[in-house]
């Protein structure tokens, strides 16, 4: 297991950027997939992003492909979501997920460790 710990979250204008970061305990973060959803009230949770272990593959939600950019520095145990071009739509609060996997998961009941979730409120 691993315990994500989400951090950038916070209140901007439509337009601008946010960076958002997740950082994992234990020694082993490099054989963990890494993904992003979030969750609007009232909505399910959606993908937004995803990496594969090695850095070599990622995916990305249709809402956001061409604005977020995800990334991962394995020797900081962390994972990044820059975020460009906000719009009020991603209002959310957005959670760090991973799991021991080689490929790229899209699907939030395949994760099995989750950040407690960090609030991204885009304004317009």
């Amino acid at each position: 297991q691993v315990q994500l710990v989400e951090s950038g979250g916070g209140l901007v204008q439509a337009g601008d950027s946010l960076r958002l970061s997740c950082a994992a305990s234990g020694r082993t973060f490099s054989r963990y997939v890494m993904g992003w959803f979030r969750q609007a009230p009232g909505k399910e949770r959606e993908f937004v992003a995803a990496v594969s272990r090695s850095h070599l593959r990622t995916n990305y939600g249709d809402s956001v492909k061409g604005r977020f950019t995800i990334s991962r520095d394995n020797a900081k145990n962390t994972v990044y979501l820059q975020m460009n071009s906000l719009k009020p739509e991603d209002t959310a609060v957005y959670y760090c997920a991973a799991k021991e996997e080689y490929s790229v998961i899209y699907y939030a009941d395949d994760y099995n460790n989750w950040g407690q979730g960090t609030q991204v409120t885009v304004t317009s």
